[in-house]
Order: C-alpha cells, then sequence, then structure tokens
C-alpha cells in the first residue's frame, strides 16, 4: 500500500526529497544552540570574558537564523509536495472510477466515493506531509539530543532507557484500539455524504411533500452516528497527550535530582545542566512529536485502505483499446443472451432478436420486465452473463469500447443536464458541432421551438441538473444532443415519456423520415409511442414474450391487447 501512495509523488520528488534536508538543517541549528550556550555559560559568564560572550551570541544568532531559514523553507517544499501528491492521488482516483464499469460504480456507492476523493485524501495528506516533516525532524532531534544529553551527563541516560519503552508501549496500544474506530467513522461519512445529496437532489420533492423534518432527523442520525464514532476513537487517542506530558516531568525531576548530584560531585557544569535542560526538552518534544504523528498515522491508516480499495479495483469491463473502430451499420442481433447483476439471478435470459439497420423498433413490457437492462447491453454498458451480441455484425465486445459507444447513442431515462449553456449541453454529443448541426439536431428532437424563442437562445444557461427547464425540454435536449454524434444506433430508453404526445409524434416522424439510416430503438410505456414502428418486442419477466408489428401483436397477443385497450379507454376519459 505504501510503495503505491508513494508512486502518486511523481513529478514533486524534488520537494518530496529537499523537505528532509531542510529538516536536518533545522534539526542540526537547534541542536548546535544549547550546546553553544553552555560554552557562554560556562567560559564567557562564569570567567567574565565579554569579547568570547560577544562572539558566541553573535554565532548563536546566526545559528538561530540559519534555524529559521530550514524551518521556513522545509515548510514551504513540504505544503508543495504534500499539496501535490493529494493532487495526483485525486486524479488518478478520479480517472480509475471513469474508468469503472457500471457494475464496478454499483459496488461502491456515490456518496463512498466522494468521500474517499475528499476527506480520505485530505487525511492521507496530512499524513504524507507529517512524514516529510515531523517524521524526519522528530527522531533526528532525539537521536541528536540524546548524543548530547551522553556527551553532557552520561549518567543521564538512565532517564530516557526508562521513559521511552513506556511511551512506545503506550502509543502501540493506543494505537491498536483507535483504528478500527476510525475506520468505522470514516464508513459514517459515506452514510452523511449519502443522506445530504439525496436531500439536495431531491429537495423540491422534499418540500412538495413537506418532509423537512424527516430528512432533518435522518440528517442527525447520520451526524450523530459520526460524532459518536469519532469520540470513541478519540477518547482512546485523548491518552496519549496526558501520558507524554506526565513521561516529561518525571523526567526533568529525574535530570534535576541526577544533575545536581553530578554537580557537587564535579562531574557536570552549570553550563551542561542548563543545555541537559534544554536538549530533555528537545527529546520530549520529539516523541510527543512522534506520538502525534502515530495519532495522524492511525487516522491516515483508515483512509489509505478505503483509497486503496478504489485504485486495486480492476474495472470488469475490458475496454479493448485494440479493438475495431468502426462499426458498419447498425445492425443488431442478440443471440442467446442472458445477464444479471449478481451471479445466478438473471434479469435477462435466453434473448434472441435480430434488428435491421435503419429500423426502428419498440420495446414494451411491465415494470421490471428488463427493458432498460436489454438496451443497456447493445452498448456495453453491462457485459452479457452469457451469449453474444452483435452490432454491425460483430461482437460487441471485439471492438473498441468507445468506438462503439460513439456508434450506439443512448438517451437514459434519467436525464442529465449540466451546467453551462444549452450548446454547451448539446456539444457534449459532438464536441466539434456547428452552429448548423446543433440547429438540425434540435430540431429532429422537437427542441429548437423553445430553444430559438429564450431571451439568449442556444447560448442560454443551464442551471446544475437542468432545473430551469420542464421535464420534456430536457428530454427533448438529450435526444438532441445524442443526435449530433451521429451515430448508427440511438437507443430511447423512455426518454419522451414527459412530452405530449403531439411532440412525441412530431419527434418519432423526424426520426424515421429525416434519419433513414439510423436504427432507432424506443423503449416506451405508450402504445402510441412505438405503433408505428417496424418492430414491437414484447418483454415480461425478462423474457421475449412476442416479437411483431402493431398490427400482427394486436390480432394476437393479449397483453398487448388489454395494454393497447386500457390506454385507448384513458386517452377517450
Amino acid at each position: 500500500m505504501l510503495k503505491e501512495l508513494a508512486s502518486r509523488i511523481r513529478e514533486y520528488k524534488k520537494e518530496s526529497m529537499l523537505t528532509p534536508l531542510f529538516m536536518i538543517g533545522e534539526v542540526f541549528m537547534e541542536v548546535l544552540i544549547p550546546a553553544l550556550m553552555a560554552r557562554v555559560i560556562d567560559v564567557g559568564v562564569s570567567q567574565g570574558n565579554i569579547s568570547y560572550t560577544i562572539r558566541m551570541s553573535i554565532l548563536l544568532v546566526i545559528c538561530a537564523f540559519f534555524s529559521m531559514l530550514f524551518g521556513v523553507m522545509g515548510a514551504k517544499t513540504a505544503s508543495i509536495a504534500s499539496s501535490g501528491f493529494a493532487r495526483n492521488l485525486r486524479h488518478d482516483l478520479y480517472y480509475k472510477i471513469q474508468d469503472f464499469s457500471f457494475s464496478n460504480i454499483d459496488s461502491f456507492s456515490t456518496s463512498s466515493l466522494i468521500t474517499r476523493l475528499t476527506t480520505d485524501v485530505q487525511n492521507v495528506q496530512m499524513a504524507f506531509q507529517m512524514v516529510i516533516r515531523m517524521f524526519v525532524r522528530s527522531p533526528i532531534m532525539f537521536i541528536f539530543a540524546i548524543i548530547m544529553v551522553a556527551r553532557n551527563g552520561g549518567s543521564l541516560m538512565f532517564t530516557y532507557i526508562v521513559a521511552i519503552p513506556v511511551l512506545g508501549l503506550g502509543i502501540f496500544l493506543m494505537m491498536s484500539k483507535a483504528h478500527p474506530r476510525f475506520e468505522k467513522a470514516f464508513k459514517s461519512y459515506d452514510n452523511l455524504n449519502r443522506v445530504v445529496g439525496e436531500n439536495l437532489n431531491g429537495i423540491r420533492t422534499v418540500k412538495a411533500y413537506v418532509r423537512e423534518d424527516k430528512e432533518t432527523e435522518k440528517f442527525d442520525q447520520s451526524a450523530t452516528e459520526i460524532y459518536n464514532n469519532f469520540v470513541s476513537a478519540q477518547k482512546i487517542m485523548a491518552f496519549s497527550q496526558p501520558m507524554m506530558s506526565s513521561v516529561m516531568y518525571l523526567c526533568i525531576i529525574a535530570v534535576c535530582a541526577i544533575g545536581a548530584h553530578l554537580i557537587n560531585a564535579g562531574n557536570m557544569t552549570t553550563g551542561q545542566l542548563m543545555s541537559v535542560f534544554t536538549y530533555n526538552g528537545q527529546i520530549l518534544m520529539s516523541l510527543i512529536m512522534i506520538g502525534m504523528f502515530m495519532v495522524m498515522v492511525t487516522i491516515a491508516r483508515a483512509s489509505a485502505e478505503r483509497i486503496m480499495e478504489v485504485l486495486d479495483t480492476e474495472p470488469d469491463m475490458d475496454t479493448n483499446e485494440n479493438g475495431l473502430k468502426q462499426v458498419k451499420d447498425g445492425s443488431i442481433e442478440f443471440d442467446n443472451v442472458t445477464f444479471g447483476y449478481k451471479k445466478d439471478s438473471p434479469v435477462l435470459e435466453n434473448i434472441n432478436i435480430k434488428i435491421e439497420s435503419g429500423m426502428m423498433v419498440g420495446v414494451l413490457g411491465p415494470t421490471g420486465s428488463g427493458k432498460s437492462t436489454l438496451v443497456s447491453l447493445i452498448a456495453r454498458l453491462y457485459d452479457v452473463t452469457s451469449g453474444t451480441i452483435k452490432v454491425g455484425g460483430v461482437d460487441v465486445k471485439d471492438y473498441n469500447l468507445k468506438a462503439l459507444r460513439d456508434e450506439v447513442s443512448v438517451v437514459l431515462q434519467k436525464n442529465q443536464l449540466f451546467s453551462g449553456t444549452v450548446k454547451e449541453n448539446l456539444k457534449w454529443g459532438n464536441k466539434d458541432a456547428s452552429d448548423e448541426e446543433i440547429i438540425w439536431a434540435s430540431k429532429i428532437a422537437a427542441a429548437d421551438p423553445f430553444v430559438s424563442t429564450m431571451r439568449e437562445g442556444y447560448d442560454s444557461h443551464v442551471e446544475q441538473g437542468g432545473t430551469n427547464f420542464s421535464g420534456g425540454q430536457r428530454q427533448r435536449l438529450c435526444i438532441a444532443r445524442a443526435l449530433l454524434k451521429k451515430p448508427k444506433v440511438l437507443i430511447m430508453d423512455d426518454s419522451t415519456s414527459a412530452v405530449d404526445t403531439q411532440t412525441d409524434s412530431q419527434i418519432r416522424y423526424a426520426l424515421r423520415h429525416d434519419v433513414k439510416d439510423l436504427t432507432k430503438i424506443i423503449i416506451a410505456q405508450r402504445i402510441s409511442s412505438v405503433q408505428d414502428a417496424d418492430m414491437i418486442i414484447m418483454l415480461n419477466d425478462g423474457r421475449i414474450e412476442d416479437v411483431g408489428t402493431h398490427e400482427e401483436l394486436l390480432s394476437r397477443n393479449k397483453n398487448y391487447q388489454g395494454l393497447f385497450n386500457t390506454q385507448a379507454k384513458a386517452k377517450e376519459a
């Protein structure tokens, strides 16, 4: 895991290596200052040597200046290195997620992925900064200070021989107890993000049903869960500071007692004892900083494991970079296809369909019959469990995935627009599309009439999610966006459900007469949306119930007849 994380430093290796060097320089100056102070006391002050005192004082100022300089430079390079490391880590996480198939994304929740990209990366960033600064500075400070204590008063070493193992054992016990609690706390963050995300995305529904109190209650429960988990972990880590402070003060008492005895015996000077007090503070401060680092590492370890979960997840769909780049035509063939989101739980079974290029095909069936799943397999949003699907006479797995999806355009049930302008949203279909092409696609999708009447036309602003457009307008813009790709297959997954029947009819007429070479697959709930199709597929419980034209199904299929009669009566009413 450490090796994988370290590989994300990349172009910030220079700053990452300079920071420890600056820390070593800072430590060296800080350790040298008490030794110089001891000389000032023992030689300059005790012997009344003013010139020596002045020279040593100037040297002390120089050491202090360089200590400050090294510290500032180390802080700067550490900040650059850690921020760059976090940027690279987020970049790699985000790009990894972009390569995930739908089933990969389904294995993580959206809220969990957001937490990993934000909070978890921030925790690892903080730990990395502490590694290249404090984890270098503190041990070196500890070693240098111990050497200086041994040099000035060897008998005082006994104090640290006892203190260090006590601190080490205490820190180890706290880390082992706190780590599982921090893991649980970060999972609670996932739940909180989910609750907040659902509430904000569905805020209009929440207000329409006056569910603010219930949503507040859900938020409070999630926030309280995070609070309780962190309190549980922090209660354990809270022992670290009192434990370290207790050890530090006991060491000071021991140094005073032993140092006084050594001075009386003539084995230590006053200046040496004063320097030992300073070194004692440096030693214990180093141990405290190491302890704080261990606390941060305990938190960051839980975050790092969650990050690595994403980075180690292999996309279960081969993008086939060397696959075919050209799709001959829009013909589609399902050959004994079976698919399930979970093993041994098929959603579609034994699907056999043959669609000629340029046909208009309707797909009908009750909710949960597998209509959306069926069309998702054509663009390889999921891979079949068994059987094969061919587009243009070639197995979809033999195509380069990007090339296939460029030629199979899908308008999903949930219409998603992004903040920007109408034109920018439409250009998702083709970033190089001209204004004429944009207007052409919009006219076919019946979007041009309302866009052209807007004050700024195609440069009109779109709010996040397209909330400043009606459901029907969003659907028409998404159809236009899909048409701009000029694909060989257009799949419309119930994407005219929010438009009136007259507009629906206009769109179907334009699709049939203005883009004749395009294979159109229309999932619908209304028979009127597909009754003029060349072929209508009736799905039921994941199986093909019947295939035929409107007239053929109306003459022989009871379910189709019942649906037609029900909708006809509803229309009359």
